[in-house]
């Protein structure tokens, strides 16, 4: 098992994007590379404490490749906005990918180079070694399964997109 740290701006939709994939064995919404201990939600929004929200992805690299997630995680963002997704704004909603092994630097590295050939303006999305990660509190955990109609900057026909994506291709 392995896991990478996904920011994505609002972590509900992430999660449950990432929850469809054959292969990613647990997910977990939570606050990345801040400069606090143990942030709140509450604090989290007021954009103050350098946290992004942050999906932990847990996946079987047997069954799913690193780079097909960070793929797919460029399916779900745009990654040339800063510190926003959708209508969520703040530093809170910025895009990024925090690893724990460094050999998996130059892996998302050519993920990244790779979709910068789709865009005309730089990628702003963050690449950095995770520093630090809080879990975020229950109620922010698989809140689109507990809140099937609840707010989502991401579209339903993703969910479905990233759930066929690895049945099709069998990453």
């Amino acid at each position: 098992m392995k896991e990478i740290y996904l920011a994505g701006g609002c972590f509900w939709g992430t999660e449950h994007y990432f929850k469809q994939m054959d292969g990613v064995l647990a997910t977990e919404t939570g606050f990345a590379n801040g400069n606090t201990e143990n942030p709140t939600y509450e604090e989290v929004y007021t954009d103050t404490t350098g946290f992004a929200e942050t999906v932990k992805v847990v996946y079987d690299e047997q069954r799913i490749s690193l780079t097909f997630l960070i793929d797919m995680f460029f399916h779900a963002i745009d990654p040339t906005l800063r510190n926003r997704q959708g209508h969520d704004v703040g530093t809170r909603y910025r895009t990024g990918v925090y690893y724990l092994d460094k050999a998996d630097r130059p892996i998302i590295e050519s993920v990244f180079k790779e979709k910068q050939k789709a865009y005309a303006v730089p990628i702003v999305t963050e690449l950095e070694p995770l520093r630090n990660y809080f879990p975020a509190s229950e109620y922010h955990q698989d809140y689109l399964d507990k809140h099937p109609d609840g707010y989502c900057h991401l579209p339903s026909e993703l969910f479905r997109f990233a759930k066929e994506a690895t049945t099709i291709h069998g990453y």
